[in-house]
């Protein structure tokens, strides 16, 4: 029974099977509790329709809890969690076992008492039913094994732009400060036109007014458009590189298994 279980509840790889069908249904549900928790943010229509918001939130969590509790019990199914009892705990600290905790949780808290304020910020867990979908897209299992293979090159760029950051706030704020005590008044303080300049965003809120604040902006918005390509480069890189792989010959043949050898 729990194999069968863990078989329905995976990825099905044949579509039209009970594991596909099961899929859809989830994504399905996921997507209307997505689009329910935005309409219900209108209040002329969160009035009028108060019960049946509540009736399809209550018939959501029922069905997403069983769901997380069957794949917490069949997770010994898989070799990596196959030990009892530890091996279930290991599951439910994984990032998706913890996302299907979460869109869960704000349903069963009001049930034990907790503070009213610290409910309505867990409330906004209901968002992380979106995540949940994320199992079932390949697009976005390829995004998160690109992040994970180019994540030492991804730190490097984050690194190297907190420090341009850094060191452009800190040069703007001796250039502007005496002429703008109240706009740059510190080195934090200037890191919002830091980021906004950068980010090339421009909101103009704050923005140097001496000739040399304007030509050391001008540069520094320059620059901006090079750091942040810099991350996106390393992506569509990872990006290129996993999809060639995907695509390369098969080492293996599909009907037999048995390794092709070079002639």
């Amino acid at each position: 029974m729990r194999k069968r279980i863990y078989q329905i509840l995976s990825i099905s790889q044949k579509p039209g099977d009970l594991s596909w069908w099961v899929d859809m249904f989830l994504i399905v549900l996921i997507s209307l509790n997505v689009a329910a928790i935005v309409m219900e943010s209108v209040e002329p229509i969160r009035l009028k329709y108060s019960a049946g918001f509540k009736a399809f939130e209550t018939f959501s969590v029922i069905l997403f809890t069983i769901e997380y509790v069957l794949r917490l019990w069949a997770a010994n199914e898989d070799a990596r969690y196959s030990k009892p009892i530890l091996g279930n705990l290991r599951f439910a600290l994984t990032p998706l076992a913890i996302i299907d905790l979460l869109a869960i949780l704000p349903f069963y808290l009001p049930m034990i008492g907790i503070d009213l304020m610290f409910l309505r910020i867990m409330r906004l867990f209901r968002l992380f039913r979106l995540f949940k979908i994320a199992r079932y897209i390949k697009a976005l299992n390829i995004m998160n094994q690109v992040v994970k293979e180019k994540r030492a090159e991804l730190l490097v760029a984050i690194i190297l732009t907190f420090f341009m950051l850094l060191l452009t706030s800190t040069l703007m704020y001796y250039v502007e400060h005496e002429a703008q005590p109240d706009r740059f008044s510190s080195i934090p303080e200037t890191m919002w036109w830091g980021i906004a300049t950068l980010t090339t965003v421009g909101y103009g809120d704050i923005y140097p007014i001496t000739a040399l604040g304007k030509l050391l902006g001008g540069a520094i918005a320059i620059l901006g458009i090079g750091l942040f390509a810099l991350p996106t480069g390393i992506l569509a890189s990872g990006f290129s590189e996993h999809l060639g792989s995907d695509k390369a010959s098969p080492t293996t043949c599909p009907h037999c298994g048995k390794a092709f050898v070079e002639k």
